[in-house]
């Protein structure tokens, strides 16, 4: 078989390296839906539900360019371990509040978890993704990007809806004790990854000479910041998620299964549209199919804020997955083609500000929205504000519209 045809998912330590995502991933769902829902059944207070958001960017923000340079400078898999031991323990404290009668502050417990694991996230974020391009080859990095993006996702489906039926079944102890075993299958899948001996060995530096190596590669790649600028403002404003409690509890009226089907709806579709790209051939006219999955994504944010149907508000999410894993694919295929090995980490840090800000951001900005304009006023708003972004993004980075196939070193 010729090497075009091959897939990185025959690779032994590809596929352990999915196996550590899948399970890593489900760990975090489950915890995402559960935390949000304990916090909405304690305050019915949407701001606190973007306080979540805000309590994991500032922590994640702060440390993700030093987790960068961690990433480039030591063994990665020892990183995404390591990373993933202290989002275990820190899981597992989740545990107390079932398990200690009368246990005091619980809404503090949750904040503090949060806030302790977006440190080891940015740790987890930057030494996972770089260790890509150490298990597959360069030939393989975009079928690479489509398995590991097609693997998230399916995760993500999964994740909410089990979360959802696990609390449903036996409240927070269970939950919490499901969650801590799939953090535990992760770091195994982690530790069993064998990475070639050719590709760890990276020269130290000075941290801030390090630091400033990534963020200036970014810079002087117009497609990659533009790319990445798009989605940030984009799913800043755009993002729904953070107010699904609030839709579940209070406007579908579905409880907290209902929150875990709406929490799996976009993931779903990014699982269906991920597994047709797999089967597509390598994208063509890369830039408007970019431009073309954001207008989706704004204008079904709309209707998903206007949707008093269960059954509708699925469907809308489900194409806002969709639409967002066609972007998602098309920029990590940027990132990973004209990225070299070494700089990986760093500059994986840099995307990670990116997307941290806008999903743990935007949803602080959701729920100070919510308490301003109404749940769904600040969901319409939201998907409207897409398409101003769009368009200031066409205007500053016109290269992006022009972009065809992907190739290697693009600026």
């Amino acid at each position: 078989m010729s090497e075009s045809k091959e897939s990185a998912a025959s690779l032994p330590a590809f596929r352990r390296y999915l196996a550590s995502v899948l399970f890593g991933t489900l760990a975090i769902q489950v915890q995402a839906v559960a935390v949000a829902w304990q916090v909405y059944e304690l305050t019915k207070d949407p701001l606190a539900l973007g306080a979540i958001g805000l309590a994991e960017v500032i922590p994640f923000v702060c440390s993700v360019l030093f987790a960068g340079h961690v990433a480039d400078t030591r063994d990665r898999r020892l990183v995404a371990a390591i990373s993933l031991t202290a989002m275990l323990l820190l899981g597992g404290l989740l545990l107390l509040p079932g398990l200690v009668k009368d246990f005091p502050f619980p809404l503090l417990l949750l904040y503090a978890v949060v806030t302790f694991g977006g440190v080891a996230r940015s740790f987890l974020t930057t030494a996972r993704q770089a260790l890509i391009g150490e298990v597959v080859p360069h030939s393989l990095l975009g079928d690479g990007v489509r398995w590991r993006n097609a693997v998230f996702e399916g995760s993500c489906v999964v994740g909410p809806a089990l979360a959802g039926l696990l609390w449903a079944a036996g409240g927070p102890t269970l939950t919490y004790s499901v969650m801590t075993g799939f953090f535990a299958l992760s770091l195994a899948g982690c530790l069993a990854i064998d990475v070639p001996k050719s590709l760890r060995t990276r020269e130290p530096e000075p941290v801030l000479r390090s630091l400033r190596a990534g963020i200036d590669f970014m810079l002087g790649r117009r497609l990659l910041l533009g790319a990445f600028t798009l989605d940030l403002f984009a799913v800043l404003f755009g993002g729904a998620v953070a107010l699904l409690p609030v839709f579940a509890a209070e406007i579908l009226h579905v409880g907290p299964v209902g929150l875990g089907l709406l929490r799996a709806a976009p993931s779903l579709g990014a699982v269906l549209m991920s597994v047709i790209m797999l089967a597509l051939p390598p994208v063509r006219r890369a830039g408007p199919l970019l431009y073309a999955s954001f207008a989706v994504f704004g204008l079904a944010t709309i209707a998903f804020g206007l949707s008093t149907s269960f059954m509708l508000s699925c469907l809308f999410l489900l194409i806002i997955g969709g639409a967002d894993a066609v972007n998602v694919i098309i920029r990590q295929t940027i990132l990973q083609t004209g990225t070299p090995p070494a700089l990986m980490g760093r500059v994986s840090a840099v995307t990670a500000v990116f997307i941290g800000c806008s999903n743990e951001l935007g949803a602080f900005e959701s729920g100070a929205a919510a308490r301003l304009l109404g749940t769904v006023g600040a969901v319409v708003f939201g998907g409207v504000a897409t398409f101003g972004v769009m368009a200031g993004v066409a205007w500053r980075f016109p290269e992006i519209w022009r972009l065809d196939r992907i190739a290697p070193d693009q600026r």
